[in-house]
């Protein structure tokens, strides 16, 4: 779980501004990427992770997957209960219906449309303009991905600007653990409007 200093800066980031109180109203957009995050070596959960090949209509080939079932009991959670809106970002974007079926999500959006779809660090542009995108609509943001996070400078600043965003890059091998899901559904915690917001 996040410390309480991390989401007292959180508060204090996002009360004070009123676009920080009209993202509170929403439930924050979770930019979700695959490979690295949720497929990897080695899942660091308490169950045995699951593997199964998986055909990719796009590429015309069967990619080994590996996950942690708890991982996408957790994520499920989170979005049909309405704590996130939850978004494909990845490379997978054109073959998602594939992964929505083998995890039993429900039909996301896209945040990813082109075709042929970049690859590796020429795909990086297109995320972090999905990412800026969220924050231009004024809904806060959470970023899981294993190597497209801006690094430290300018451009991750902007994003991490008046609390609106959380960033998470998992070791590509371990992807996304128990640890991460806390600080992601403290974050989405502070979506609670008052009465007087509505």
């Amino acid at each position: 779980m996040p410390g309480d200093e991390e989401l007292a800066a959180w508060v204090t980031a996002l009360a004070p501004t009123r676009v920080g109180r009209a993202a509170l109203r929403r439930p924050p957009v979770w930019l979700l990427d695959v490979d690295g995050v949720v497929n990897v070596a080695r899942p660091v959960w308490h169950e045995q992770p699951q593997h199964q090949h998986v055909w990719s209509p796009t590429d015309q080939v069967a990619y080994q997957m590996r996950w942690a079932p708890e991982l996408i009991d957790r994520v499920r959670s989170l979005h049909v209960d309405g704590k996130v809106e939850l978004r494909w970002c990845t490379t997978w974007c054109l073959d998602a219906d594939v992964l929505e079926e083998l995890w039993d999500l429900p039909r996301l959006e896209r945040s990813l449309t082109a075709d042929p779809m970049p690859r590796g660090a020429d795909c990086w542009p297109l995320k972090l303009a999905a990412a800026q995108g969220v924050l231009a609509d004024g809904r806060r943001l959470i970023w899981t991905d294993d190597d497209a996070l801006p690094k430290p400078g300018p451009v991750r600043d902007e994003l991490l600007a008046g609390g609106l965003a959380l960033l998470l890059a998992p070791k590509p091998h371990r992807g996304l653990r128990p640890e991460d899901l806390d600080r992601i559904e403290s974050f989405a915690a502070l979506s609670q409007p008052s009465a007087r917001d509505r």
